[in-house]
């Protein structure tokens, strides 16, 4: 039996119906048994990650669990990943490629996890292309207004990441493993729109927002100016230091890792 948390989010959905359909015992832990529209196969169970001590019935019986974290601090973090100590074998956990500089809520899980016994695979994935889901009215309109147009990334594929999940749990040799994933190609922000926009039909250009005006128009939006900032500061990273790109999906699945391109007709009923 492999339980999958955050099943019903980007990442865990494909991973769970990738497991399903490949006719394993798949439970989903959600906070909404009645609104998870998952595949009939699998066992839907109620719990939440932050309150562990409704986990114990969705541990029950459980040899491997996909670990994807519902929240940007540790708390209850240590309670979680003993509970999971004590029915699982192992844990593949939905880190993140996080650059250099202070710990994050990711780093604490990691050694939670290092330090519990269990056998452990890090998935550390870096830009995710669904945040491009971010500019669909900009680009209804034909054109996305942001900073850091040079910013290059390797935006990856959530359905490679599940792809990736699904094999380290199915398969041996992957315990201790850390796989930092990515897409295969690096694009700046302005090339992102261009291929967003040639793949839903959709003529869409890029023009440069000025950084405090972007600043002003995103804290108003987003309400956090800790996070602006954090997120400014790693666009203009990017500029001068591209998100690089690795083999690791392509090496891992035997099959290359899917585009921007792909991604984009995969979700263009989100940009019509």
């Amino acid at each position: 039996m492999i339980l999958v948390t955050g099943a019903t989010g980007n990442v865990g959905r494909h991973v769970t119906s990738q497991l399903a359909e490949a006719g394993l015992e798949v439970r989903a832990l959600v906070r909404d048994p009645g609104r998870a529209r998952l595949p009939e196969r699998v066992e839907v169970v109620r719990g939440d990650l932050t309150a562990p001590e409704t986990l114990e019935p969705a541990l029950k019986g459980v040899e491997s669990v996909f670990l994807l974290w519902p929240a940007f601090t540790a708390d209850h973090a240590s309670e979680v990943v003993a509970a999971v100590a004590e029915h699982a074998r192992r844990v593949v956990y939905l880190s993140a490629n996080v650059p250099d500089g202070p710990p994050t809520h990711y780093h604490e899980i990691e050694r939670l996890i290092r330090h519990s016994g269990l056998g452990w695979t890090f998935l550390r994935p870096g830009g995710f292309a669904t945040n491009t889901l971010g500019w669909a009215d900009q680009i209804r309109q034909g054109v996305v207004r942001w900073p850091y147009g040079q910013a290059a990334r390797s935006l990856i594929h959530e359905r490679d990441i599940a792809a990736v999940a699904v094999h380290v749990l199915t398969s041996a040799g992957h315990n201790g493993a850390t796989y930092v994933l990515t897409g295969p190609e690096q694009l700046t922000q302005a090339e992102q729109v261009r291929v967003i926009g040639e793949a839903v039909g959709r003529e869409a250009r890029w023009e440069e927002l000025p950084a405090d005006v972007a600043r002003e128009q995103l804290v108003a939006a987003w309400g956090d100016p800790g996070f602006v900032d954090s997120a400014l500061k790693a666009w203009a990273g990017f500029v001068t230091a591209p998100e690089p790109v690795t083999d690791t999906v392509e090496r891992l699945l035997g099959r290359p890792a899917l585009t921007l391109g792909d991604w984009a007709r995969d979700h263009a009923s989100d940009f019509s």
